[in-house]
């Protein structure tokens, strides 16, 4: 049973699939669902089936991982696209994040395809453009699926389960001043407002705090400003990054720092909110029950573009994730199908 899926997964590291050039690695998806005699939709890279026995009457549960990657880093020994085995490890782009998840759910969604006694819908997800949080993705595979229910989101958490994780937004600020001669006292430093809005942003807390998810985190990652050695900077830039828990939106947390400093704020976007579900969801507490860890994630994930209640949990481990000599165990995605299909089992929504 596992054996092929490995071999899937080797095949999708020997093919190059960026953000918004999956192409590629969709056909492979589809080929191998063609062969399992699967039914499938497609939209642009977004690859979806639908359990034999799907019923408007029942809940619905998406399974569902991505199928880009990164660019692979430097520091790389490895060729990132040869598929190599050193004994237990499998090197290569992807593997981890979210090759592995990405092959175990697709094993999970072919065990149950045929199952007529489910108390639930399956569907089965290979999306695209998550690595950039693109709007071709997961946006438009949602929408052709829906109404969903629940979500298993497949991403390295050693299969313990993120119950919830934290938004993302991003902010380009803007500090005005007036250009002049650095040799005079002339003009208003830019780039002095600037730090003293960085101090300021620093040193803010947000007043929530969540039991899972912890505090508010505020970065301040980017900054740029000036043309020459000899004159004030009349602008400069600065990019804030902000991971947002289940008590701010996006949209209140950037009013609440646009207030707090005298730069121009402008949000990129809303969309990446804080998703996942509670304690007491049927899930959560199935979970529980078998000693898996429960943890808050601090990334961002597919699950900010759904409404649905969702969870992110998979083989492999996230700090491998973007790494030279990206690998995951195949022992990991072994134990991630079996877990996945226990719980399943015993799933009741």
């Amino acid at each position: 049973m596992y054996n092929k899926y490995i071999e899937l997964l080797k095949t999708l590291i020997s093919t190059q699939s960026f953000s918004r050039e999956e192409e590629n690695a969709a056909k492979v998806m589809r080929d191998f669902l063609k062969n399992e005699n699967i039914p499938f939709e497609t939209n642009k890279h977004n690859t979806w089936a639908y359990c034999k026995h799907y019923s408007k009457n029942k809940p619905t549960i998406l399974l569902d991982s991505h199928i880009d990657t990164v660019r692979p880093v430097k520091g790389y020994t490895n060729d990132p696209f040869s598929p190599i085995e050193k004994g237990d490890q499998l090197f290569g782009l992807g593997s981890n994040d979210a090759g592995g998840p990405l092959v175990s759910l697709l094993a999970t969604f072919v065990h149950f395809y045929e199952r007529k006694d489910l108390p639930f819908n399956l569907i089965y997800g290979a999306s695209a453009e998550e690595e950039v949080s693109g709007t071709e993705g997961m946006q438009i595979l949602i929408n052709e699926v829906a109404p969903v229910d629940f979500a298993i989101i497949g991403e390295p958490t050693k299969m313990e389960l993120a119950i919830a994780e934290k938004g993302l937004l991003v902010l380009d600020c803007f500090a005005h001043g007036k250009s002049g001669h650095a040799a005079r006292d002339e003009g208003e430093n830019a780039l002095y407002k600037a730090l003293d809005d960085i101090e300021i942003l620093r040193n803010y807390q947000f007043e929530k705090k969540s039991e899972v998810l912890g505090e508010v985190k505020i970065s301040v990652t980017q900054i740029e400003a000036g043309s020459q050695h000899n004159v004030v900077p009349d602008v400069c830039h600065f990019v804030v990054d902000v991971r947002t828990n289940e008590h701010y939106s996006n949209k209140e947390a950037a009013d609440v720092l646009d207030k707090l400093i005298k730069s121009e704020v402008k949000p990129r976007s809303f969309r990446l909110n804080s998703s996942g579900i509670s304690m007491e969801h049927p899930f959560a507490r199935l979970v529980k029950s078998k000693g898996i860890n429960i943890y808050g994630s601090p990334t961002t994930s597919d699950q900010a573009i759904i409404s649905c209640p969702s969870v992110k949990m998979g083989p492999g481990d996230s700090a491998r994730s973007h790494t030279a000599n990206e690998f995951i165990y195949k022992s990991e995605i072994i134990a991630g199908i079996d877990r996945y299909i226990h719980l399943l089992e015993e799933l009741k929504l």
